[in-house]
């Protein structure tokens, strides 16, 4: 059994080395692929990093140049503008100072218009206030004429109707008589010629 024993302690550690080679075989090539893989990725990032680099100074040239040629369209626009305004502005003093000279040359034939309508009013309203003063000046010496008639004509009616209203009050309270008739006559002369020395 010994040597049945021995065999299979021999098969063993053959196996056991066999193992242990074929392992540090596997781990050898592993570290080997490892390393390969490694040195690949950092190829790869390195050229990765140096293509950004490329790519963000392309791409800063780009923009620089772009920005340069705003830059450029800008300073034409803004030169554009300045000169188109000061054409804009000289034309708007030009029609400035043309409406203005508009303006006082009407504003002179207007003034002078209006003077020559006042004088013309005024001398108007001279002749009107004239013949009105004329007009009444004649009606007044009219008026005191037909003023004399009038009185004298209001006076006599007064006279008659109080004479009237007299013998209406001696009928009313039964005074007339042949007496009452001579002292009616009396009184109504005394009466009368009363009323007329008031007037």
């Amino acid at each position: 059994m010994a040597s049945h024993q021995e065999k299979a302690s021999y098969h063993a550690g053959e196996t056991k080395a066999r193992t242990e080679e074929k392992t540090g075989q596997a781990m050898g090539a592993t570290k080997d692929k490892a390393q390969q893989a490694k040195d690949q990725a950092a190829a790869k990032g390195h050229d990765a990093k140096e293509a950004t680099k490329q790519k963000a100074s392309d791409t800063g040239s780009y923009l620089g140049q772009k920005t340069d040629e705003a830059r450029h369209k800008a300073g034409e626009t803004t030169e554009a503008t300045k000169h188109k305004a000061g054409e804009t502005t000289e034309a708007a003093k030009q029609k400035t100072g043309e409406t203005t000279e508009a303006a006082k040359q009407k504003t002179g034939e207007t003034t002078e218009a209006a003077k020559h309508k006042t004088a013309d009013a005024m001398e108007a309203a001279k002749q009107k206030a004239c013949e009105a003063g004329q007009y009444a000046k004649d009606t007044a010496v009219a008026g005191k004429d037909k003023g004399g008639n009038v009185i004298t004509q209001a006076t006599e009616q007064v006279k008659s109707a109080a004479v009237g209203a007299k013998d209406a009050v001696m009928n009313t309270l039964g005074m007339s008589g042949e007496k009452g008739d001579d002292t009616a006559g009396g009184n109504t002369n005394k009466d009368s010629s009363t009323i007329t020395r008031d007037h």
